[in-house]
């Protein structure tokens, strides 16, 4: 059952997400080169929506370190900064790149976090209006190519899950003390959420 059902909105939760992913990359860049966002995405409501929208930032943050060291993504991200040609063409070939075996809700998070990267590509190469069209195609492609199956997969709620068990497989060059704390704090996270939506279902 998807999200909707215990007064959360999949696609305000989603929305949100993506904004904060994005805004999270361009916090250190000078405020001169951010646009606004604020009227790009549909805000959270509720207190529960944005502890779920909080929660996922700080795992597809974890997620994304993968992407990092992913030579093709790199250089996609670095060719759209610099590119003279449509830059709609260039983030569909990366979100078509992310989703060539399918959605998951890993590679949902890698899509965000893909965006977050180029937002930050844009603001560093003094674009804010590319900065605005990366956060609105984003949004545009989860709505249209993404809602729909996270909705048919039970909801957000039902991706704490998986997230978690990507975001420890991303840890795999940490000292296993470091690992241990990870393992704890993903675990805590998708707890909390479950606990989260099980009390808002209840009322």
């Amino acid at each position: 059952m998807a999200s909707e059902g215990n007064g959360m909105s999949d696609a305000r939760i989603g929305e949100a997400l993506i904004k904060e992913v994005i805004e999270e990359e361009l916090k250190d860049v000078p405020s001169e080169d951010i646009p606004s966002l604020t009227q790009l995405a549909v805000p959270v409501r509720t207190e529960q929506e944005q502890k779920i929208v909080t929660q996922l930032s700080k795992m597809i943050r974890i997620i994304g370190d993968r992407v990092q060291d992913d030579k093709e993504f790199q250089d996609a991200i670095d060719g759209m900064a610099c590119s003279s040609g449509s830059k709609w063409d260039c983030f569909k070939q990366v979100a078509d790149k992310v989703f060539e075996h399918g959605i998951t809700w890993e590679r949902i998070a890698v899509l965000f976090y893909v965006a977050g990267k180029l937002a930050l590509k844009m603001a560093e190469a003094h674009l804010p209006q590319s900065v605005r069209e990366i956060l609105m195609w984003t949004v545009d492609f989860f709505r249209n190519h993404l809602l729909g199956w996270i909705r048919e997969h039970g909801g957000w709620i039902n991706s704490f899950s998986e997230l978690a068990v990507a975001s420890m497989q991303r840890v795999s060059l940490m000292s296993s003390h470091t690992y241990g704390l990870t393992l704890i704090f993903v675990a805590g996270l998708a707890l909390g959420s479950i606990i989260t939506w099980r009390l808002a279902k209840q009322l």
